[in-house]
């Protein structure tokens, strides 16, 4: 018999207009990738050839399951550079991609009915991995007018004997949004412990992202590097935790996953340690797509009522064509060849919206706008 959690698990519905749209491929129609959010480039070179290096140096075995010291060591000079935190080696713990992290640190927090707050909208695998687990979900309704910024004050109202963490996303999946470093201390001074997904990290415009870090040492950080050194096949992330927590976690990942890649972890020593001429120009090109798809889609009557400044996707609002983001998603795909995500699939507070990925090439994009100026309901 299949079990209840396995049962009641929701869809990535971003994943069901996918195989939709790669179906309509296979039997010969051109579609416009706008709906996943996987980078267009190639890794940066050198970390190709570490890989490479790696794989011939024999690194093809378990790892220390904590992950090697020398990635260990630089994701902590890393942390050191970028913001001005310090932290040890050994409260890190390398992962097979930030999914199986945050699967890690959910797992060593919750018990049956425990409480984790986060916002509505949210990336869209954050509610079902706590109720896989046994959790309950909190949802903070956040909306376009203030940014989809996460306020500490309604947080406040939603805290309870319960509670074991906050999550935080920024740059944000689905939103682009870039939270505040107001904001950031104000949910630290809350004193609850924080889950903050800086997965995004590196891809801002005309901004500076902040890590959970900088404010308060009672927090997880989930990291990885699938995203900004597009490097999502190797599967490979970290969570920087407190001491206390080490442990536990670690235990878990010996059952569970034993250790992460050895040659993806030598891979991202050098996206760490090496300089990546390419990444600058790959930010370059990000912000030349979302700069195109914020001046386009208005005139098609797609409402942003903010400018999204950080990772690859801008939420507009879609009401104007159908209230049903799931339906209209599929009807878009369907007649005009366009495959975008859902606002449903990441939470209430997004139904009516589309997410566009600008993970895709400017050629790609254009013809995407030009085939949607061409849609009827």
């Amino acid at each position: 018999m299949i079990s209840q959690r396995s049962r009641d698990i929701p869809p990535f519905l971003v994943m069901d207009v996918l195989e939709r749209a790669k179906a309509l491929e296979a039997a010969g129609h051109h579609i416009i990738h706008m709906e996943v959010g996987e980078p267009d480039f190639a890794p940066p070179a050198k970390v190709k050839r570490a890989a490479i290096d790696a794989l011939e140096r024999g690194e093809t075995h378990y790892t220390h399951s904590l992950g090697i010291l020398q990635l260990r060591c630089a994701i902590s000079d890393h942390y050191r550079r970028r913001y001005g935190v310090q932290i040890d080696p050994d409260q890190i713990i390398i992962t097979q991609g930030t999914s199986p992290a945050l699967l890690l640190v959910l797992a060593t927090l919750l018990n049956p009915g425990d409480e984790i707050i986060l916002s509505n909208p949210a990336y869209a695998c954050y509610p079902n991995f706590i109720r896989f687990l046994g959790g309950k979900v909190i949802e903070i309704p956040v909306d376009a007018a203030n940014g989809f910024i996460l306020d500490a004050n309604l947080v406040t109202k939603h805290i309870s004997a319960k509670t074991k963490a906050i999550i935080i996303n920024s740059p944000a999946n689905p939103t682009g949004t870039l939270m505040p470093p107001m904001n950031m201390q104000e949910l630290a001074d809350l004193g609850q412990l924080i889950i903050s997904d800086e997965i995004y990290h590196g891809l801002v415009y005309g901004e500076k992202e902040h890590s959970i870090l900088e404010y308060t040492d009672r927090a997880f950080v989930l990291n990885g590097f699938s995203k900004y050194y597009a490097m999502t096949g190797f599967r490979l992330g970290y969570i920087i935790a407190p001491t206390a927590y080490i442990r536990p976690i670690q235990k878990s990942q010996q059952n569970l996953f034993i250790c992460a890649s050895s040659i993806a972890q030598w891979a991202g020593v050098s996206a760490l340690n090496d300089y990546h001429p390419e990444l600058d120009e790959m930010v370059k090109t990000y912000d030349i797509r979302r700069r195109y798809l914020l001046d386009q889609l208005p005139g098609l009557g797609f409402n942003i009522a903010f400018e999204p400044r950080g990772a690859f996707y801008i939420l507009a609002d879609a009401r104007h064509l159908d209230s049903n983001s799931y339906n209209l998603a599929f009807d878009i795909l369907e007649k005009v060849h366009v495959a975008l995500d859902p606002g449903i699939d990441f939470g209430s507070n997004a139904e009516g919206f589309l997410r566009f990925s600008y993970a895709n090439s400017l050629d790609n994009i254009k013809t995407g706008i030009e085939r949607l100026s061409h849609y009827q309901r």
